[in-house]
């Protein structure tokens, strides 16, 4: 089978440089699947019709710190907090809780516009109408700007950055599975789909190929049925999101399909994307563009050929617009994935990473209402551009915490060292206490360039964590 523009064959469990997730699986949720799913190529487009909807964005600008410019103080307030639902007295639009988990942080607990510029900064775009969007240095994990960062809400299939992450994994690329009827069953109606057939032989890599470029829900159901069925691998999920933090993130479907109570955050879908990118075969999939993927066997009814059986393979394309581009929508500069979603529930979702000038931001952003085309894209755009501008000019306002099972080491250059616990742990700590139900215990790391070391079975974790090759690449052989 031929097949273009795809990743290299390598084993899903390499994982270069960077990687300090471990597999786990455990905890167990409902997994019924309802809703409906409009995640195809055409739902790029905003969806809503909804009127522009205008946000206030406030920094939290410390007392100490020098005036900005007068174009900066004229849009930013140091004390009054940032509307989160729009203009002032519109009680038709969703408001978020007013208390949310702090995870990464107490700023990012509150509702509204979190951003803390210092002098020459830029500020932030005023075109956004996201419900919640994140904004984050992927290396350092520090959070430049948010906006309710941890209200939860329904994530389509951005959702499957957490499939991939936790399933990816577990088989090799190379390994050939022949669909079964029942793999397939329970895909919800109007689901996005890649075209997996029944009785047809794929393998492990066909299907990656259809979860990330054509986010198919007939791949995800497949994959893991593999895993040992949908409650499985539901179960698998929800056990890495708590091991990864995640605690707004209730799994319910694993292909991200409208569920009665499932729901993330734009924090938890950027803790995924940050895991997700330290594994090789992950970058490479979200990277990609364009792959051939099989169809179905048929007999040949003509030539010299008759009589014969052949299977010809078809062309499929990313849905992550900005990495391809679209009508009215360039390709974004330095785009290295990650993944778009939408559905009837959750609106349009993205979570993007992007590289410039040796910097590696990631943006999420989740439900815009503005009407403008393609606005989840242009929403991101607009956050990006800023990011990049804004780099070394801004005070975090949290930050992406590590995982359950990352440990700070006290040598030279390991945050905390010699400061008892890390504000990384700390952050968690309170959260847990704050936060019912999240069933997570304490970090006690902050994330960055790691070292493993084997014989102890714990990691030290340093400041930074580098993501290679993350340059976006269209051909690919």
């Amino acid at each position: 089978m031929n097949q273009l523009h795809t990743p290299k064959a390598s084993r899903n469990q390499e994982t270069g440089r960077l990687s300090f997730i471990r597999s786990v699986s455990r905890a167990s949720l409902p997994h019924r699947l309802r809703g409906q799913e409009r995640d195809t190529l055409a739902t790029s487009a905003a969806t809503s019709t909804a009127a522009p909807c205008t946000f206030s964005s406030v920094p939290a600008v410390k007392k100490t710190a020098l005036l900005v410019t007068s174009a900066a103080l004229l849009t930013f307030s140091t004390a009054a907090p940032a509307l989160a639902d729009g203009k002032p007295g519109d009680d038709k639009k969703p408001k978020p809780p007013s208390s949310m988990s702090t995870v990464g942080g107490a700023k990012l607990g509150e509702a509204g516009t979190q951003v803390s510029l210092k002098a020459g900064a830029p500020v932030l775009p005023k075109d956004l109408s996201a419900r919640s969007w994140i904004v984050s240095d992927a290396e350092s994990g520090d959070v430049l700007a948010s906006h309710n960062a941890h209200w939860k809400l329904p994530p389509a299939s951005t959702l499957k950055m957490l499939f991939a992450d936790t399933v990816l994994p577990k088989f090799p690329k190379t390994q050939k599975h022949k669909v079964e009827l029942s793999d397939l069953a329970g895909i919800g109606a109007g689901s996005s789909m890649v075209g997996v057939k029944e009785d047809e032989t794929y393998t492990v890599h066909d299907l990656w190929l259809g979860v990330f470029l054509r986010s198919g829900n007939d791949a995800v159901h497949v994959l893991s049925a593999m895993n040992g069925g949908v409650a499985q691998t539901v179960k698998d999920m929800q056990a890495h999101a708590e091991e990864l933090q995640a605690l707004d993130t209730n799994v319910v479907s694993p292909d991200g399909y409208d569920a009665n109570k499932q729901v993330s955050s734009a924090y938890d879908l950027t803790l995924f994307a940050r895991s997700g990118l330290q594994k090789k075969d992950f970058r490479e999939y979200c990277s990609t563009a364009t792959a051939k993927f099989p169809g179905e066997t048929k007999k040949v009814t003509k030539g010299k050929d008759k009589g014969k059986k052949k299977r010809d393979s078809f062309e499929i394309q990313n849905t992550n617009r900005l990495l391809t581009g679209d009508v009215g929508l360039d390709p974004y500069k330095g785009i290295a994935g990650v993944k778009n979603g939408s559905t009837t529930n959750a609106g349009t979702t993205f979570t993007g990473v992007a590289e410039r000038d040796g910097k590696v931001l990631l943006v999420t952003v989740m439900n815009p209402d503005s009407g403008e085309q393609h606005a989840v894209y242009k929403e991101t755009e607009r956050l990006l551009d800023w990011g990049f501008q804004a780099s070394g000019k801004v005070d975090p306002v949290g930050e992406l915490v590590p995982p359950k099972g990352a440990a700070t080491g006290s040598g030279k250059g390991a945050p905390g060292a010699g400061k008892g616990k890390s504000d990384s742990a700390k952050n968690v700590a309170h959260a847990s206490e704050k936060d019912s139900g999240g069933g997570v215990g304490v970090a006690l790391g902050v994330v960055g360039g790691v070292l493993v070391l084997l014989a102890a079975g714990w990691f030290v974790i340093s400041r930074r964590l580098p993501l290679p090759d993350l340059v976006r690449r269209k051909d690919r052989h």
